[in-house]
């Protein structure tokens, strides 16, 4: 079976250092890569149909602007790699949606990059990295 790579991408240098690790892997190994783009987005129940017409304009909205700036660049980078390239842009919770993409995808790893910074906000709520290792079927790779 031939291996398939998602690799969470946000444009930041964590995810730029794991995109560039996960190409040079895909290279070695003929695999394919699937770019997934997390919004973080928690859905509450208790707004007012106004409200949740609002929100779903500026979802909407963010997710023209995802394709716009981190999308579109990466993928016209990675265009001449010679690599098969997808991209799947996804709202929800990252470790969980990472997760939903990679079995959608038949993927065989995971790639995520770390910044190594956040680290009361990481402890307190849980990063990416640490939510993936913990609870994922398949390999994940963290890219410091």
């Amino acid at each position: 079976m031939p291996e398939k790579l998602v690799v969470g991408y946000d444009g930041s240098a964590a995810a730029k250092r794991a995109l560039d690790f996960a190409v040079a892997v895909a290279k070695a190994q003929n695999a394919s890569i699937v770019i997934a783009h997390v919004l973080e987005w928690s859905p509450y129940s208790f707004l007012t149909p106004e409200e949740l017409e609002e929100r779903h304009v500026r979802r909407r909205r963010e997710l023209e602007r995802a394709e716009a700036h981190v999308i579109t660049p990466v993928r016209e980078k990675l265009a001449d790699s010679g690599i098969e390239i997808e991209t799947v842009m996804r709202y929800g919770h990252s470790a969980e949606v990472l997760l939903s993409i990679a079995k959608d995808n038949g993927a065989t790893q995971i790639v995520v990059g770390r910044d190594g910074q956040g680290r009361l906000a990481a402890r307190m709520f849980g990063s990416t990295a640490a939510n993936l290792i913990q609870v994922a079927p398949l390999p994940c790779t963290i890219v410091p």
